[in-house]
């Protein structure tokens, strides 16, 4: 009799990605990353820029750099220094990689516009500034589709929908959240929004209408903060801690939020998970505060549903992590994920790659992924129009074919925003230096007015 051999090992061909830190002349040197505690990110970046929330005295700021400015960062380098105090979060536009957001404890959420190679001089002025929350902004996230629309959470418990351009909250989600907020996030459509929160309530709201659609009591026992993503098919992960204080990650359908599809234990740090999904890949990534590793899993439809594949190990503990859109990544090495991971004084880039023999591109690896073109405007969003995300192939490493959405202010809306310069466009070079060089013909013209009026009436 043959008894047929139960296979053991899943197939997959993410069980060999290895994760790797570049070498130390490719980090990012000499950097004073904030000391704030506060459970987000500290940094963020695109496919030109890497932004970084640092310390600094009286006031809040963080620093932009190009990607290729790599090594020791003079002391010197010029920072984004508009907030009265510390920055708590900042986010690159997706379609338009000179445009960032900043959130502060000073209440405000400000808009800045980076200039093609990155600052040579201080930038105090934002295109637009936002005030709508009476605590400090801890939270903000760009609509995925949409056109400058902004999600924005505070510690006031409020979730603030804004329209950037006109500078407006259009929608103030203020009676839903009883406590402080952790975390918010968009699906991958931008139809709906998901939020944990302290008062141990995990809620899928419909954006508009700032109504519950789904909700969720004690998806973990422990009462230490928890995180929560978008997966694949509308499914939501999930990272937390049991009443042991373990931590865990776990897998829920919202259509039966009764009982997860998976909750598994990991270890017993006391750190915050923070979850980091690739829907082209359906890999999450879990990166803890104060960990020196990156443990990753394979979300599928098959039990147990969130599979471990690997962990990246390292000796020294982040202090936050940058995540790099899909259209940054460098196809032909076969990278699937790059992180920034930030130490005290440095941010040094890891890459995660699939090991492949051959240097063609590997089609299974890279099917189309999120391009930088909204789909729709903000004002038809918020008029009850979706967005499908618009799909780029990644087939001959990333091209931008078109430009960068030009961020515009609405003139007729200037007095509502802090825009004092109209408007601006997302491939201007040193806006600052125009400005002021705009401001010194204009004085000149004066002088010379002035001057010809008085010979005018010598004569």
């Amino acid at each position: 009799m043959v008894i047929m051999s139960r296979k053991v090992v899943r197939t997959s061909k993410f069980r060999h990605v290895f994760g790797q830190a570049v070498k130390a002349d490719q980090c990012y040197d000499d950097i004073r990353i904030s000391q704030m505690t506060w459970d987000s990110n500290f940094c963020s970046v695109n496919p030109k820029f890497v932004a970084m929330i640092v310390d600094a005295s009286g006031g809040g700021a963080f620093i932009v750099l190009p990607l290729s400015k790599t090594g020791r960062i003079d002391m010197s380098q010029p920072t984004v220094c508009g907030h009265t105090g510390p920055v708590l979060d900042i986010e690159w536009c997706p379609h338009n990689d000179n445009i960032i957001a900043s959130g502060s404890e000073d209440c405000s959420v400000m808009i800045w516009e980076i200039p093609e190679g990155g600052l040579v001089q201080p930038l105090k002025d934002p295109v637009v500034k936002l005030d709508g929350h009476s605590k400090r902004v801890g939270i903000l996230s760009w609509h995925p589709t949409a056109h400058n629309v902004l999600m924005s959470a505070g510690c006031d418990n409020v979730v603030i929908l804004w329209n950037v351009a006109r500078g407006e909250a259009v929608v103030r989600i203020d009676t839903v959240h009883t406590d402080l907020i952790y975390s918010a996030c968009w699906n991958r459509e931008g139809s709906q929004i998901l939020t944990s929160c302290k008062d141990k309530k995990l809620r899928v709201l419909d954006p508009r209408k700032g109504t519950v659609i789904a909700e969720k009591d004690k998806p973990h026992e422990g009462s230490r903060p928890v995180r929560a993503v978008f997966v694949s098919e509308g499914k939501i992960l999930t990272t937390g801690f049991s009443r042991m204080s373990e931590r865990q990650v776990a897998l829920w359908d919202p259509k039966s939020f009764d009982e997860p599809l998976t909750l598994q234990e990991l270890d017993t740090s006391s750190g915050v998970l923070l979850p980091f999904f690739d829907p082209d890949t359906a890999v999450v990534y879990l990166c803890g505060k104060g960990d020196s590793s990156i443990r990753y899993f394979e979300v599928t439809d098959e039990a147990p549903y969130v599979h471990y594949l690997s962990m990246y190990s390292s000796k020294e503990s982040q202090k936050g992590m940058g995540y790099m859109p899909k259209r940054g990544l460098e196809v032909n090495k076969c990278e699937i994920a790059r992180f920034y991971k930030l130490h005290e004084r440095k941010c040094e880039p890891i890459v995660m790659t699939v090991p492949r023999k051959s240097d063609l591109f590997q089609e299974d690896l890279y099917p189309d992924t999120m391009g930088p073109e909204p789909s729709v405007e903000a004002d038809e969003w918020f008029a009850g129009k979706e967005g499908k995300p618009i799909l780029i192939s990644l087939k001959d490493g990333f091209v931008a074919t078109t430009k960068n959405k030009e961020f515009k202010v609405i003139k007729s809306l200037l007095s509502t925003t802090s825009a004092s310069s109209g408007q601006r466009n997302g491939n201007g070079a040193d806006v600052q230096a125009l400005q002021n060089e705009v401001k010194e013909l204009r004085e000149m013209v004066e002088e010379l007015t002035k001057r010809v009026s008085e010979l005018e009436s010598k004569n």
